[in-house]
């Protein structure tokens, strides 16, 4: 991974390599796909990425989503490509799971480890009295891939029913995307009552399946897979940087007026003159760290046309349109207006 890709200390999130090599393996299975393109995507040979500890930037991860989509000209291709079942192409995560005793051992696993898996994303568990739910929640909104999320549901039930329980089925899932025009592949592949434009994307079971012991369990792989992956979570273990919690809170108050290094430090449980000197540790002031963060949802919010300019001028808390206009002119040289038509054929920026 580039220094470069690694602005002011602040390591970004990675994914698993076997998630990447995943995709690259749909790819030509389907005679798809441009490797020398995707090499450059990923900002190395795929090669090097063979090894169950490899980790690569979920940027350039989400970006080969996009490009994969284009290279197949297929919009529900995380569907598809989550419903294609290859064994070959499991991570160690995906051996742990399916050499658990039961599916409910296999679901506390997969929770436990999934920030290996990805760790732009947190995964969380609730259970009811009646069902099972799990809910995947983005670290911020440029980590949200519709791609990868249909992929990570399709390729979840779709396992399930191979490895484990042919009729399993959800009771229902959310979405955290609008309804794509190939919405009816939702309910075809993975069942169950879809919902789109939710909060946050969930999918729910009943509980009944969590006793339903997993066929064909090696308790020695198990174990031998369980301890490896234990190894790797020990060194790989995010060591989440101060400001990178910072930035994530930033984010999520962006449209507020609470924005000031005085209600974040309480937030903190610390002074605001201990949250200046930790972010200083850090190589960050607090002020260039709120600078950051509005510009990278403004390049993104412009070119993505989703919202009318006034509206992203509140969203990152400017008290007027002419304000925010100044900023983003003095952040990329040119008028919000002047972005967006020059990105309106273009992929959002992730």
């Amino acid at each position: 991974m580039d220094s470069a890709d690694q602005p002011n200390n602040d390591t970004p999130p990675q994914v698993a390599a076997s998630s990447i090599l995943a995709l690259v393996s749909y790819l030509k299975r389907k005679g798809l796909g441009d490797m020398e393109a995707v090499c450059q995507i990923l900002g190395t040979p795929t090669s090097q990425l063979q090894g169950p500890d490899q980790r690569m930037d979920a940027d350039r991860y989400y970006a080969l989503w996009h490009y994969a989509e284009a290279a197949c000209a297929d919009p529900a291709i995380g569907l598809h490509a989550g419903a294609s079942v290859d064994p070959e192409s499991m991570g160690l995560v995906g051996h742990v799971f399916f050499n658990c005793d039961t599916l409910g051992d296999a679901v506390a696993q997969y929770v436990r480890l999934h920030r290996l898996i990805n760790e732009s994303i947190s995964l969380s568990l609730e259970q009811t009295e009646d069902q099972t739910i799990l809910s995947w929640q983005p670290d911020s909104p440029q980590h949200y891939c519709r791609q990868d999320m249909d992929r990570t549901l399709a390729s979840a039930i779709a396992r399930t029913r191979h490895f484990i329980l042919a009729d399993f089925h959800a009771d229902w899932i959310e979405l955290a995307h609008p309804a794509p025009a190939y919405a009816d592949e939702y309910r075809r592949l993975l069942g169950g009552n879809i919902t789109f434009d939710a909060p946050v994307t969930r999918v729910a079971f009943d509980n009944r399946h969590l006793s339903h012991p997993i066929p064909r369990r090696n308790p020695y792989i198990y174990s031998a897979v369980l301890r490896q992956v234990n190894t790797i979570l020990a060194r790989w273990q995010p060591q989440k940087t101060f400001s990178r919690k910072v930035r994530r809170m930033i984010s999520r108050q962006m449209s507020t007026d609470r924005i000031n290094a005085d209600t974040l430090a309480q937030q903190c449980h610390m002074s605001r003159q201990t949250l200046y000197r930790r972010l200083k540790k850090e190589g960050i002031s607090f002020h260039d760290m709120v600078e950051e963060v509005r510009k990278d949802k403004a390049l993104r919010y412009v070119a993505g046309n989703q919202y009318a300019l006034g509206e992203i001028a509140f969203l990152l808390g400017f008290s007027e349109l002419s304000a925010f206009s100044r900023a983003f002119k003095r952040w990329t040289g040119v008028a919000p207006a002047h972005y967006r038509a020059q990105h309106q054929h273009q992929e959002p920026p992730l």
